[in-house]
């Protein structure tokens, strides 16, 4: 029987890595509840591995939304997905996973549908020369609420809801 109890199919937690400003959060809190952990990144940014076993690293070819498309592909509904990226957490609701911004988001089929027009209005935006800035670095408050969230998810997945 896992670690933590689930009789079906054991929750993993997959990481968008690439732009992930929380990967020590996750690996902490699979460690504590015994968890494995897909870190993937088309390798465009190192990644130091963390030397943990539970932890396993990905290495996609280099190109747009190869990582989402591995993750995508795997993903299911006992498993959690890190990601600031809108089109994968959809992704992964699609398949019944639970997705998390590292900001401690929910992604829902309640609110993925107007993340995905925002997304688009400020692509928009950025194409036509204005908001050009990214987003702000996270906070003490941004990762308390991640990890507050992540807990919430992982701890539905495990009990299959």
């Amino acid at each position: 029987m896992p670690i933590h109890g689930a009789t079906c199919s054991m929750t993993e937690i997959y990481v968008d890595a690439d732009a992930c400003p929380v990967r020590e959060e996750v690996f902490r809190v699979a460690a504590r509840l015994g968890l494995v952990v897909h870190v993937v990144s088309n390798g465009s940014r190192p990644i130091r591995p963390p030397g943990m076993a539970n932890v396993r690293m990905v290495t996609v070819e280099p190109g747009a939304d190869k990582a989402d498309d591995w993750i995508a592909e795997r993903v299911g509904p006992a498993d959690v997905c890190v990601t600031t990226d809108i089109p994968l957490a959809a992704r992964c609701l699609a398949a019944g996973a639970r997705a998390v911004s590292p900001v401690g988001k929910h992604w829902t089929a309640d609110n993925i549908g107007n993340a995905m027009a925002g997304r688009e209005v400020a692509r928009h935006l950025r194409e036509i020369g204005l908001n050009a800035g990214g987003p702000p670095p996270l906070s003490k408050a941004d990762r308390s609420r991640f990890l507050s969230a992540l807990d919430g998810a992982l701890q539905a997945a495990l009990r299959g809801r």
